[in-house]
């Protein structure tokens, strides 16, 4: 590790070593019982990892695990686990190989697989890994890894001292071969980055998800690409655009349509991937894409404000390049412990992906709208007033026969013209429970949009704000019609969402000794989502400021209990969820660590001053929670 950042930044010293008494520091051996497991398994119980206390820096800065998991059998004998959080690499660690040089494993590329560099002639690393996809090909073990951004370049202290460069850069994917040892431990055999330069580069892939045919799921959030030009935030698009063509495509001029896709990755036994991205699904701000049992619904993240609720239907299982979208109208009917409400779904339309990407290729937002600037609260005479993708209003009309651009050029405008909800907050995970027919959603903070608010275009959600957020539940069926009658090609349509009283945030009254602003025994703000079908539980990540420390935390749907299983750095993000209940012999928890040191204004400032001591920004782990048997 370096001493000093690639901007000339002195480095904090590193973490102090864990305390002996802790199971499940970064990169323990995995632990597991030292007997065969007796069989089939009835349940699965998580003790809590204790959160670190204001008077424990040392705890404060590291991440790990002092969980066990409690597995009965359903021959009534219970085996004990203990959990270890492992590290497999870092993003500064020089794995990544391309044309037989080694990389760090954040490091970015252009198209043609150059590396990029800073203003000071540096690597250019991002430091925050988001999903993760553990894949069995053949008989190798293979990991796809996002990196979602530059954060140091987000940063305003350090864009500041970078003035005239970009805010942030083209993202990448790794592949990386995995072994696996005989106590179920994982390490690494060797790295190369995913090639994007097939569908015109990666802009901010965020969370992913696997497939029910064995590939990996992306995302691509288009924060910066999205905006008409006759809003405030359209210097946005021009600066997201600026470092696409300037960083990735050397010169080429980028077009804004080619991101906010799902972009899905094919690996084959030999190592090589077949990247796609999937038009057919819409363009937004996709945190991810989780599919349902059927290979053809899925679920859309659409992070950020006035965000919609999406469905993908595809013609066919294994189809997601022809199909159906559809948004949903929230019809409240509570606004009482998170709220609840009745969905409807309209349907936005139906294509294919080569006729998006040939939509893409051939339009401009001037192409598909007629725009006028907002008079007030009012639009002129045939505009439609909305709200879509930020505070701002817009004044739109859809121009004769570009029904199709805008449905999947421009999915959030054109749901908020056909009367959908686009009021969602920060709808980041998704996940789908087979058995129960239940879908989950992480609404990071119930804020702005989803608050009553006079003189909005439409006011479908009207709930308390909770900064804390919720993880909403939705109840899936079958026999589910449209806005206009017709029948919707899928069993798993939610039809009520609601949230269970343990997943619903609590913020406080006032900062706590750590700078908490939020109940440090309940979730705040929820990001990424997983439900393990074998454990019946649902997992849940957090991406906080309001708490110092973030947590994953383990949900039983049964039983109803809440434990928090990790905890990760102050300042860190939990990213890369995914569970595996049966990899061979073995269970795993994947799990991340996004820009160590992040941590909020609210710490007290000696606190602070300690865990800044303590903690490398720079670490930013790639991981997992071992030591669980497999659950079958």
């Amino acid at each position: 590790m370096q001493s000093i950042s690639r901007f000339g930044f002195p480095l904090s010293s590193l973490a102090l070593a864990a305390a002996a008494t802790l199971a499940g520091c970064a990169n323990q051996a995995t632990t597991t019982a030292k007997t065969a497991a007796p069989g089939a398994v009835a349940s699965v119980e998580f003790t809590d990892t204790p959160a670190p206390a204001a008077t424990q820096p040392d705890l404060m800065a590291k991440t790990y695990s002092t969980s066990v998991a409690k597995v009965t059998y359903k021959d009534g004998s219970v085996k004990s686990y203990p959990l270890s959080f492992n590290t497999l690499f870092s993003v500064q660690d020089k794995i990544n190989e391309v044309k037989g040089a080694k990389h760090p494993a954040g490091q970015l590329f252009d198209a043609k697989m150059q590396p990029l560099k800073d203003p000071q002639g540096q690597p250019l690393v991002a430091e925050t890994p988001d999903a993760n996809s553990l894949l069995k090909v053949g008989d190798k073990l293979f990991m796809v890894t996002h990196y979602e951004y530059d954060w140091l370049l987000s940063d305003k202290s350090v864009a500041s001292k970078t003035k005239g460069w970009y805010a942030r850069a083209p993202m990448s994917m790794t592949l990386t071969e995995l072994k696996q040892a005989k106590d179920g431990k994982l390490s690494v055999v060797k790295q190369n980055p995913v090639d994007f330069s097939g569908v015109d580069g990666l802009w901010i892939p965020c969370a992913g998800s696997q497939t029910p045919w064995n590939t990996h799921l992306g995302s691509e959030e288009d924060y910066d690409l999205q905006f008409n030009p006759l809003t405030k935030n359209a210097t946005k698009l021009q600066a997201g655009l600026k470092a696409m063509s300037e960083q990735y495509m050397g010169g080429k001029p980028a077009n804004p349509y080619h991101y906010g896709y799902i972009p899905e990755v094919d690996v084959r036994a030999t190592g090589k991937t077949i990247v796609n991205k999937h038009y057919a699904m819409g363009r937004g701000t996709w945190e991810l894409a989780r599919l349902a049992p059927d290979g053809k619904t899925a679920y859309l993240g659409d992070d950020g404000t006035y965000g919609l609720m999406m469905m993908y239907v595809g013609d066919a299982w294994g189809n997601l390049d022809s199909g159906s979208l559809y948004a949903a109208k929230w019809n409240q009917t509570s606004n009482q412990g998170g709220g609840a409400a009745n969905l409807n779904w309209i349907k936005l339309g139906h294509a294919t992906s080569d006729e998006v990407k040939q939509l893409a290729d051939t339009h401009t937002f001037a192409d598909i709208f007629d725009a006028a600037a907002p008079q007030g609260n009012a639009c002129p005479a045939s505009y439609t007033r909305i709200r879509a993708g930020s505070k701002e209003d817009e004044c739109l009309k859809i121009k004769p026969g570009k029904e199709k651009a805008a449905a999947f050029l421009e999915t959030r405008r054109m749901a908020a013209l056909l009367g959908a909800t686009t009021e969602f907050t920060k709808y980041e995970g998704v996940a789908i429970n087979a058995a129960g027919k239940k879908l989950y959603m992480a609404m990071s903070a119930i804020r702005d949009s989803m608050t009553s608010a006079k003189g909005e275009p439409a006011d479908h959600i009207r709930l308390p704000a909770n900064e804390a957020g919720a993880t909403f539940t939705a109840d899936l069926a079958g026999g589910q019609r449209d806005q206009q009658g017709t029948l919707i090609a899928s069993d798993f349509v939610a039809t009520k969402m609601y949230v269970e009283p343990a997943l619903l945030g609590l913020p406080l009254a006032a900062p706590d000794a750590k700078g908490n602003t939020a109940d440090d025994n309940r979730i705040a703000q929820p990001d990424n989502l997983f439900y393990s079908e074998g454990m019946r539980t649902l997992f849940i990540g957090e991406d906080s400021l309001i708490h110092t420390n973030n947590y994953l935390w383990a949900y039983n749907v049964d039983t109803k209990k809440l434990s928090r299983i990790l905890t990760s750095a102050a300042g860190a993000e939990n990213t890369g969820l995914q569970v595996l209940d049966d990899l061979q012999g073995h269970a795993y928890i994947m799990a991340n660590n996004q820009h160590w040191g992040d941590f909020a204004k609210t710490v007290p400032a000696e606190l602070a001053k300690q865990l800044k001591d303590r903690i490398d920004v720079f670490h930013a782990p790639v991981g997992y929670l071992g030591g669980l048997p497999a659950i079958k």
